[in-house]
């Protein structure tokens, strides 16, 4: 019979492992489960919802933001836009061109100044300097072309301002 206990109390010992390592698995298992609730408590909040309810709710919070934020980049769009055009009006261009107009070695006190948006037009503003008087003139530009004649002062301003040199004839003179 002494085979007989040692065979019944092998199994015992075997059971007896057994039940610990399921205990141990149970142990481990309670444990993950734990830092999992405790895991999803942080991203679903104390509300009993579920993850799947949770993910409902955030994809409809998205869809509305992502609506929102087209709204708002539309509206964007718009002003920038306007923007945009308005700063087309804005001048742009400008060059500033000095010159003796009546050959009198005054020390070039006659000027013309042209003031051009993005389209290449404005206006052509100018100062005639004669010892005993000034005459101003304003000429209309469209395009880089006046709309009247220019003088060949006028059509060097508006010509320096489109391309962007500093233009001053009194240097080259």
């Amino acid at each position: 019979m002494h085979s007989l206990d040692s065979s019944a109390g092998l199994i015992a010992v075997i059971a007896a492992a057994i039940a610990v390592v399921a205990l141990i698995a149970v142990i481990i298992a309670l444990v993950k489960l734990r830092s999992l609730r405790r895991d999803q408590k942080l991203v679903i909040g104390d509300s009993e919802r579920d993850i799947t309810a949770h993910a409902a709710e955030l994809e409809r919070q998205f869809v509305a933001l992502h609506d929102h934020l087209i709204d708002i980049a539309t509206g964007l769009e718009g002003r920038v836009s306007a923007a945009e055009a308005r700063l087309d009006g804005a001048i742009n261009h400008r060059a500033v061109v000095r010159y003796d107009a009546y050959n009198e070695l005054s020390g070039h006190q006659s000027v013309s100044i042209a003031l051009l948006d993005a389209h290449r037009s404005g206006v052509v503003i100018s100062s005639i300097q004669h010892r005993e008087s000034t005459r101003f003139y304003v000429r209309q530009v469209e395009q880089g072309r006046g709309t009247v004649e220019l003088s060949p002062e006028e059509q060097q301003a508006v010509d320096a301002a489109i391309s962007g040199e500093l233009l001053d004839l009194a240097e080259s003179a």
